[in-house]
Protein backbone atom coordinates (compact mmCIF):
# COMPACT_ATOMS: atom_id res chain seq x y z
CA UNK A 1 0.00 0.00 0.00
CA UNK A 2 1.03 3.62 -0.33
CA UNK A 3 2.06 5.48 2.81
CA UNK A 4 2.42 9.22 3.24
CA UNK A 5 5.38 10.05 5.48
CA UNK A 6 6.26 13.70 6.02
CA UNK A 7 4.34 14.67 2.92
CA UNK A 8 5.91 12.06 0.64
CA UNK A 9 3.83 9.11 -0.56
CA UNK A 10 5.42 5.84 -1.69
CA UNK A 11 4.65 2.13 -1.78
CA UNK A 12 5.81 -0.13 1.05
CA UNK A 13 5.57 -3.81 1.78
CA UNK A 14 5.22 -4.81 5.41
CA UNK A 15 8.00 -7.41 5.06
CA UNK A 16 10.92 -7.42 2.64
CA UNK A 17 14.43 -8.83 2.40
CA UNK A 18 17.79 -7.14 1.90
CA UNK A 19 19.79 -9.85 0.14
CA UNK A 20 23.20 -8.10 0.14
CA UNK A 21 22.94 -7.49 3.88
CA UNK A 22 21.13 -10.79 4.63
CA UNK A 23 18.63 -8.82 6.72
CA UNK A 24 14.85 -8.87 7.03
CA UNK A 25 13.28 -5.41 6.63
CA UNK A 26 10.15 -4.72 8.67
CA UNK A 27 7.80 -1.88 9.45
CA UNK A 28 8.12 -1.29 13.22
CA UNK A 29 4.43 -1.70 14.01
CA UNK A 30 4.71 -0.95 17.73
CA UNK A 31 5.45 2.69 16.89
CA UNK A 32 2.41 3.21 14.68
CA UNK A 33 0.36 5.32 14.23
CA UNK A 34 2.61 8.02 15.69
CA UNK A 35 5.88 7.14 13.98
CA UNK A 36 6.71 5.22 10.79
CA UNK A 37 10.05 3.43 10.79
CA UNK A 38 11.68 0.60 8.87
CA UNK A 39 13.93 -1.69 10.93
CA UNK A 40 16.25 -4.53 9.96
CA UNK A 41 16.92 -7.79 11.79
CA UNK A 42 20.51 -8.88 11.37
CA UNK A 43 20.15 -12.63 12.01
CA UNK A 44 17.51 -15.31 12.47
CA UNK A 45 17.43 -14.94 16.26
CA UNK A 46 16.73 -11.22 15.92
CA UNK A 47 14.05 -12.05 13.37
CA UNK A 48 12.42 -14.46 15.83
CA UNK A 49 12.51 -11.77 18.52
CA UNK A 50 10.81 -9.32 16.14
CA UNK A 51 7.99 -11.84 15.66
CA UNK A 52 7.74 -12.64 19.39
CA UNK A 53 7.83 -8.99 20.50
CA UNK A 54 5.36 -7.91 17.81
CA UNK A 55 7.62 -5.59 15.89
CA UNK A 56 5.86 -7.45 13.09
CA UNK A 57 2.51 -9.14 13.66
CA UNK A 58 -0.39 -10.52 11.68
CA UNK A 59 -0.74 -13.97 10.13
CA UNK A 60 0.69 -13.42 6.66
CA UNK A 61 3.31 -10.93 7.81
CA UNK A 62 4.83 -13.24 10.41
CA UNK A 63 4.59 -16.09 7.91
CA UNK A 64 6.66 -14.14 5.39
CA UNK A 65 9.02 -12.99 8.15
CA UNK A 66 9.57 -16.59 9.26
CA UNK A 67 10.18 -17.66 5.65
CA UNK A 68 12.73 -14.91 5.20
CA UNK A 69 14.19 -15.71 8.63
CA UNK A 70 14.70 -19.32 7.60
CA UNK A 71 16.44 -18.23 4.40
CA UNK A 72 18.44 -15.71 6.43
CA UNK A 73 19.61 -18.46 8.76
CA UNK A 74 20.49 -20.71 5.82
CA UNK A 75 22.52 -18.00 4.08
CA UNK A 76 24.39 -17.19 7.30
CA UNK A 77 25.80 -20.73 7.51
CA UNK A 78 29.53 -20.94 6.78
CA UNK A 79 30.92 -24.16 5.41
CA UNK A 80 29.98 -27.00 3.09
CA UNK A 81 29.25 -29.87 5.47
CA UNK A 82 25.65 -31.03 4.75
CA UNK A 83 25.10 -32.70 8.15
CA UNK A 84 26.19 -29.60 10.07
CA UNK A 85 24.03 -27.47 7.78
CA UNK A 86 20.95 -29.62 8.48
CA UNK A 87 21.52 -29.41 12.24
CA UNK A 88 21.89 -25.65 11.94
CA UNK A 89 18.67 -25.40 9.91
CA UNK A 90 16.72 -27.37 12.51
CA UNK A 91 17.83 -24.85 15.14
CA UNK A 92 16.75 -21.97 12.88
CA UNK A 93 13.39 -23.62 12.21
CA UNK A 94 12.59 -24.31 15.87
CA UNK A 95 13.67 -20.84 16.98
CA UNK A 96 11.33 -19.16 14.51
CA UNK A 97 8.51 -21.64 15.08
CA UNK A 98 8.43 -20.99 18.83
CA UNK A 99 8.18 -17.19 18.49
CA UNK A 100 4.35 -17.13 18.14
CA UNK A 101 2.54 -20.46 18.71
CA UNK A 102 -1.06 -19.74 17.69
CA UNK A 103 -0.64 -18.61 14.08
CA UNK A 104 0.02 -21.44 11.64
CA UNK A 105 1.37 -19.24 8.82
CA UNK A 106 5.00 -19.29 10.02
CA UNK A 107 5.05 -23.09 10.13
CA UNK A 108 3.37 -23.41 6.72
CA UNK A 109 5.75 -20.83 5.28
CA UNK A 110 8.88 -22.49 6.63
CA UNK A 111 7.69 -25.93 5.54
CA UNK A 112 7.38 -24.59 2.01
CA UNK A 113 10.90 -23.16 2.15
CA UNK A 114 12.33 -26.41 3.51
CA UNK A 115 10.59 -28.44 0.83
CA UNK A 116 11.97 -26.13 -1.85
CA UNK A 117 15.49 -26.60 -0.48
CA UNK A 118 15.44 -30.39 -0.79
CA UNK A 119 16.50 -30.66 -4.45
CA UNK A 120 19.66 -28.66 -3.72
CA UNK A 121 22.76 -30.83 -4.03
CA UNK A 122 25.07 -28.55 -2.07
CA UNK A 123 24.80 -26.14 0.85
CA UNK A 124 25.21 -23.25 -1.57
CA UNK A 125 22.36 -24.48 -3.77
CA UNK A 126 20.10 -24.99 -0.77
CA UNK A 127 20.84 -21.45 0.42
CA UNK A 128 19.84 -20.02 -2.95
CA UNK A 129 16.69 -22.14 -3.09
CA UNK A 130 15.71 -21.01 0.42
CA UNK A 131 15.72 -17.34 -0.50
CA UNK A 132 13.87 -17.95 -3.77
CA UNK A 133 11.17 -19.90 -1.89
CA UNK A 134 10.83 -17.21 0.78
CA UNK A 135 10.41 -14.56 -1.93
CA UNK A 136 7.77 -16.70 -3.61
CA UNK A 137 5.86 -17.11 -0.34
CA UNK A 138 5.78 -13.31 0.05
CA UNK A 139 4.64 -12.79 -3.54
CA UNK A 140 1.97 -15.50 -3.15
CA UNK A 141 0.68 -13.79 -0.01
CA UNK A 142 0.10 -10.63 -2.04
CA UNK A 143 -1.61 -12.54 -4.85
CA UNK A 144 -3.88 -14.30 -2.39
CA UNK A 145 -4.87 -11.02 -0.74
CA UNK A 146 -5.61 -9.48 -4.14
CA UNK A 147 -7.92 -12.40 -4.95
CA UNK A 148 -9.63 -12.11 -1.56
CA UNK A 149 -10.28 -8.45 -2.32
CA UNK A 150 -11.82 -9.11 -5.71
CA UNK A 151 -14.03 -11.93 -4.40
CA UNK A 152 -15.04 -10.14 -1.21
CA UNK A 153 -15.79 -6.74 -2.71
CA UNK A 154 -19.18 -8.01 -3.83
CA UNK A 155 -20.22 -8.39 -0.21
CA UNK A 156 -19.91 -4.64 0.33
CA UNK A 157 -22.70 -2.46 -1.02
CA UNK A 158 -23.02 1.32 -1.14
CA UNK A 159 -23.93 2.79 2.23
CA UNK A 160 -22.96 -0.28 4.26
CA UNK A 161 -21.57 -0.10 7.80
CA UNK A 162 -18.83 -2.73 8.13
CA UNK A 163 -17.30 -3.88 11.41
CA UNK A 164 -13.81 -5.33 11.66
CA UNK A 165 -11.82 -6.55 14.65
CA UNK A 166 -8.09 -6.20 15.30
CA UNK A 167 -5.91 -5.58 12.24
CA UNK A 168 -6.11 -7.90 9.26
CA UNK A 169 -4.94 -5.21 6.88
CA UNK A 170 -1.80 -4.82 4.80
CA UNK A 171 0.25 -4.40 8.00
CA UNK A 172 -0.77 -7.94 8.95
CA UNK A 173 0.28 -9.34 5.57
CA UNK A 174 2.93 -8.58 3.00
CA UNK A 175 0.55 -6.17 1.28
CA UNK A 176 -3.19 -5.39 0.85
CA UNK A 177 -4.46 -7.50 3.77
CA UNK A 178 -7.21 -10.07 4.19
CA UNK A 179 -10.19 -8.51 5.99
CA UNK A 180 -9.38 -5.10 4.51
CA UNK A 181 -8.82 -6.42 0.97
CA UNK A 182 -12.56 -6.39 0.10
CA UNK A 183 -12.76 -2.85 1.50
CA UNK A 184 -9.89 -1.60 -0.63
CA UNK A 185 -11.33 -3.33 -3.71
CA UNK A 186 -14.80 -1.92 -3.01
CA UNK A 187 -13.31 1.55 -2.66
CA UNK A 188 -11.55 1.13 -6.01
CA UNK A 189 -14.95 0.27 -7.51
CA UNK A 190 -16.29 3.62 -6.27
CA UNK A 191 -18.43 2.30 -3.44
CA UNK A 192 -19.05 4.48 -0.38
CA UNK A 193 -19.24 2.79 3.00
CA UNK A 194 -18.17 3.24 6.62
CA UNK A 195 -15.91 0.95 8.63
CA UNK A 196 -16.22 0.54 12.39
CA UNK A 197 -12.86 -0.43 13.90
CA UNK A 198 -13.01 -2.26 17.21
CA UNK A 199 -10.25 -0.80 19.37
CA UNK A 200 -9.13 -4.41 20.10
CA UNK A 201 -7.80 -4.26 23.61
CA UNK A 202 -5.38 -4.94 25.10
CA UNK A 203 -2.91 -3.94 22.36
CA UNK A 204 -5.44 -1.78 20.48
CA UNK A 205 -4.48 -2.90 16.98
CA UNK A 206 -7.83 -1.73 15.64
CA UNK A 207 -7.50 1.76 17.07
CA UNK A 208 -3.86 2.14 16.10
CA UNK A 209 -3.16 0.03 13.00
CA UNK A 210 -6.46 -0.52 11.17
CA UNK A 211 -7.57 3.07 11.73
CA UNK A 212 -4.17 4.31 10.51
CA UNK A 213 -4.40 2.15 7.38
CA UNK A 214 -7.92 3.29 6.55
CA UNK A 215 -6.97 6.93 7.12
CA UNK A 216 -3.99 6.51 4.77
CA UNK A 217 -6.34 5.01 2.20
CA UNK A 218 -9.04 7.65 2.65
CA UNK A 219 -11.78 5.23 3.74
CA UNK A 220 -14.42 6.61 6.12
CA UNK A 221 -14.13 4.94 9.51
CA UNK A 222 -14.86 5.27 13.22
CA UNK A 223 -13.07 3.67 16.16
CA UNK A 224 -15.38 2.09 18.74
CA UNK A 225 -14.77 0.48 22.11
CA UNK A 226 -14.74 -3.30 21.96
CA UNK A 227 -17.86 -3.60 24.09
CA UNK A 228 -19.82 -1.07 21.98
CA UNK A 229 -20.31 -3.42 19.03
CA UNK A 230 -23.42 -5.04 20.51
CA UNK A 231 -25.00 -1.61 21.00
CA UNK A 232 -24.53 -0.71 17.33
CA UNK A 233 -25.74 -4.12 16.16
CA UNK A 234 -28.86 -3.88 18.30
CA UNK A 235 -29.73 -0.56 16.68
CA UNK A 236 -29.21 -1.80 13.14
CA UNK A 237 -26.08 0.27 12.57
CA UNK A 238 -23.80 -2.59 11.47
CA UNK A 239 -24.56 -4.48 8.26
CA UNK A 240 -21.55 -6.76 7.84
CA UNK A 241 -18.60 -8.12 9.82
CA UNK A 242 -15.30 -9.10 8.19
CA UNK A 243 -12.36 -10.33 10.28
CA UNK A 244 -9.11 -12.16 9.66
CA UNK A 245 -7.72 -15.39 11.07
CA UNK A 246 -4.45 -16.64 12.52
CA UNK A 247 -5.35 -20.30 12.08
CA UNK A 248 -8.36 -21.82 10.33
CA UNK A 249 -8.96 -25.55 10.73
CA UNK A 250 -9.57 -27.11 7.34
CA UNK A 251 -11.30 -30.13 8.86
CA UNK A 252 -13.84 -28.23 10.95
CA UNK A 253 -13.94 -24.62 9.77
CA UNK A 254 -13.13 -23.29 13.25
CA UNK A 255 -11.21 -20.03 13.33
CA UNK A 256 -8.60 -18.79 15.81
CA UNK A 257 -8.25 -15.02 15.73
CA UNK A 258 -7.49 -12.12 18.04
CA UNK A 259 -9.21 -12.29 21.41
CA UNK A 260 -12.72 -10.85 21.15
CA UNK A 261 -13.48 -12.28 17.71
CA UNK A 262 -15.66 -15.03 19.20
CA UNK A 263 -17.66 -12.40 21.08
CA UNK A 264 -18.33 -10.48 17.87
CA UNK A 265 -19.40 -13.68 16.12
CA UNK A 266 -21.92 -14.45 18.87
CA UNK A 267 -23.30 -10.92 18.70
CA UNK A 268 -23.54 -11.04 14.90
CA UNK A 269 -25.41 -14.36 15.04
CA UNK A 270 -27.83 -12.95 17.63
CA UNK A 271 -28.63 -9.97 15.38
CA UNK A 272 -28.66 -11.77 12.02
CA UNK A 273 -25.60 -9.96 10.68
CA UNK A 274 -23.36 -11.77 8.16
CA UNK A 275 -19.99 -12.69 9.70
CA UNK A 276 -17.16 -13.42 7.25
CA UNK A 277 -13.56 -14.49 7.78
CA UNK A 278 -10.95 -13.62 5.13
CA UNK A 279 -7.91 -15.88 4.82
CA UNK A 280 -4.98 -16.54 2.50
CA UNK A 281 -4.27 -20.24 2.09
CA UNK A 282 -1.23 -20.16 4.40
CA UNK A 283 -3.64 -19.70 7.30
CA UNK A 284 -5.28 -23.10 6.87
CA UNK A 285 -4.28 -25.92 9.23
CA UNK A 286 -5.25 -29.24 7.68
CA UNK A 287 -3.99 -31.31 10.61
CA UNK A 288 -5.78 -30.30 13.82
CA UNK A 289 -9.25 -31.76 14.30
CA UNK A 290 -10.55 -29.47 17.06
CA UNK A 291 -10.32 -25.82 17.95
CA UNK A 292 -9.51 -26.84 21.50
CA UNK A 293 -6.24 -28.26 20.20
CA UNK A 294 -5.07 -24.87 18.92
CA UNK A 295 -2.32 -23.50 21.18
CA UNK A 296 -3.55 -20.19 22.58
CA UNK A 297 -0.76 -17.74 23.24
CA UNK A 298 -0.74 -16.24 26.71
CA UNK A 299 0.79 -12.78 26.64
CA UNK A 300 2.26 -10.64 29.42
CA UNK A 301 -0.19 -9.18 31.94
CA UNK A 302 1.27 -5.69 31.44
CA UNK A 303 -0.70 -5.42 28.19
CA UNK A 304 -3.95 -5.60 30.17
CA UNK A 305 -2.83 -3.58 33.19
CA UNK A 306 -1.68 -0.57 31.21
CA UNK A 307 -1.18 0.92 27.78
CA UNK A 308 1.45 2.51 25.59
CA UNK A 309 0.91 5.98 24.20
CA UNK A 310 2.66 9.13 23.08
CA UNK A 311 2.95 12.18 25.33
CA UNK A 312 2.49 15.76 24.19
CA UNK A 313 6.28 15.96 24.05
CA UNK A 314 6.30 13.09 21.56
CA UNK A 315 7.74 10.48 23.92
CA UNK A 316 6.40 6.92 23.79
CA UNK A 317 5.52 5.86 27.34
CA UNK A 318 3.77 3.05 29.16
CA UNK A 319 1.10 4.06 31.69
CA UNK A 320 -0.31 1.78 34.38
CA UNK A 321 -4.12 1.95 34.31
CA UNK A 322 -5.24 -0.90 36.55
CA UNK A 323 -5.26 -1.13 40.35
CA UNK A 324 -1.61 -1.30 41.50
CA UNK A 325 -2.04 -4.51 43.48
CA UNK A 326 -3.97 -6.49 40.85
CA UNK A 327 -2.70 -9.04 38.35
CA UNK A 328 -4.19 -10.03 34.99
CA UNK A 329 -4.70 -12.98 32.63
CA UNK A 330 -4.07 -12.20 28.98
CA UNK A 331 -4.98 -14.79 26.30
CA UNK A 332 -4.05 -13.43 22.90
CA UNK A 333 -6.61 -15.37 20.84
CA UNK A 334 -9.96 -17.15 20.96
CA UNK A 335 -11.65 -19.73 18.73
CA UNK A 336 -14.87 -19.11 16.81
CA UNK A 337 -17.00 -22.21 15.99
CA UNK A 338 -17.96 -22.88 12.39
CA UNK A 339 -21.68 -22.46 13.03
CA UNK A 340 -21.18 -18.77 13.83
CA UNK A 341 -19.40 -18.03 10.54
CA UNK A 342 -21.40 -17.11 7.44
CA UNK A 343 -18.55 -17.73 5.04
CA UNK A 344 -14.79 -17.88 4.64
CA UNK A 345 -13.33 -15.68 1.90
CA UNK A 346 -10.40 -17.49 0.29
CA UNK A 347 -8.45 -16.79 -2.93
CA UNK A 348 -10.36 -19.70 -4.50
CA UNK A 349 -13.85 -18.53 -3.55
CA UNK A 350 -16.19 -17.89 -0.63
CA UNK A 351 -17.09 -21.12 1.14
CA UNK A 352 -19.08 -22.27 4.12
CA UNK A 353 -16.64 -23.17 6.91
CA UNK A 354 -17.38 -26.90 6.73
CA UNK A 355 -16.89 -26.89 2.94
CA UNK A 356 -13.14 -26.28 3.23
CA UNK A 357 -12.31 -29.95 3.54
CA UNK A 358 -14.30 -30.79 0.39
CA UNK A 359 -12.58 -27.96 -1.46
CA UNK A 360 -9.03 -28.96 -0.48
CA UNK A 361 -7.93 -29.95 -3.99
CA UNK A 362 -9.21 -26.67 -5.38
CA UNK A 363 -7.48 -24.72 -2.60
CA UNK A 364 -4.23 -26.67 -2.94
CA UNK A 365 -4.19 -25.97 -6.66
CA UNK A 366 -4.07 -22.25 -5.99
CA UNK A 367 -1.74 -22.58 -3.02
CA UNK A 368 0.72 -24.80 -4.87
CA UNK A 369 -0.19 -27.85 -2.80
CA UNK A 370 1.90 -26.83 0.19
CA UNK A 371 -0.51 -24.72 2.15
Amino acid sequence: MNVSVRGVSRHYRTVAFDAPGNAVRLIEQRLLPHDFQIVETANFRATARAIRDMVVRGAGAIGATAAYGLAQGARAFKGKNPERFERHMETVYQTLKEARPTAVDPVNAMNEVRAAMQPGESVEEKQALALAAAEEFAHADVRHCEAIGQLGAGLIRDGMRVLTHCNAGWLAFVDIGSATAPMYAAQAQGKKFRVYCDETRPRSQGATLTAWELAQQGIEHRIIADNAAGHFMQRGEIDLVIVGSDRTLGQTGEVANKIGTYTKAVLAKRHGIPFYVAIPLSTIDWNLASGFDIPIEGRHESEVLGAWGVTEAGRREYVRVANPGSSAVNPGFDVTPAELITGIITPAGIFKPRELRKKRKQLDAIGGGGR
